[in-house]
């Protein structure tokens, strides 16, 4: 297949003992879009899985770095460099604790935020102004207990909203890599879950 002219990346931890974490919603939404486009990722050189997926007639790249969330930056950067991409060209996708759980946010540049990985990617390519696509999982912790939180499985009562959340997500994320950043933000970003369901 040609040379992608866009890249989806989704940031996590690799590793059973992290599927299905809040801080792995950067891969549940990648994995949503493979199921979505029958996409194959598989390993790349370095510690990345890649594939190519094809909505329509749009065809695009998947990427899961392997690398723990917080060194996601090298990743990236040898994705950008070995497909001959920019910046601009990448979204990432990532949990972000000051958004209500459920939360899409979509924007084209940026600082960090506090997320360790957006910084480790800011710091490996010089710049903040690529796109990144931000699932809010809420802050509802202890002083000192963020870690824990990060990395703990969503409740029952949590995942039915989280799931809605991926699903809308990773529509978000065709509609970049098919339109543009400028046509996910319109359409994605007044999306909202609703925190509760009802059965």
């Amino acid at each position: 297949m040609a040379t992608a002219r866009r890249l989806i990346i989704g940031l996590g931890n690799p590793g059973p003992e992290y599927e299905g974490t809040r801080h792995n919603v950067g891969f549940a939404v990648v994995d949503r879009i493979a199921q979505k486009t029958g996409a194959t990722l598989h390993q790349e050189k370095g510690p990345v899985l890649f594939g190519w997926a094809r909505y329509r007639n749009c065809a695009f790249g998947l990427a899961k770095p392997l690398t723990y969330m917080n060194r996601s930056g090298q990743a990236v950067r040898k994705l950008i460099q070995r497909h001959r991409l920019t910046p601009q060209d990448i979204l990432i996708i990532v949990d972000d604790i000051h958004l209500p759980p459920g939360t899409i946010r979509i924007r084209a540049r940026g600082g960090a935020g506090g997320h360790n990985g957006l910084q480790d990617i800011i710091e490996a390519l010089g710049t903040d102004d690529f796109p990144r696509l931000r699932i809010g999982i809420g802050s509802n912790f202890e002083r000192g207990k963020q870690a824990e939180y990060v990395l703990s499985p969503f409740t029952e009562e949590e995942r039915p909203m989280m799931e809605q959340a991926i699903e809308i997500a990773a529509e978000a994320a065709i509609t970049f890599a098919c339109e543009g950043i400028r046509e996910a933000m319109n359409r994605y970003n007044r999306k909202t879950v609703p925190s509760r369901t009802t059965s």
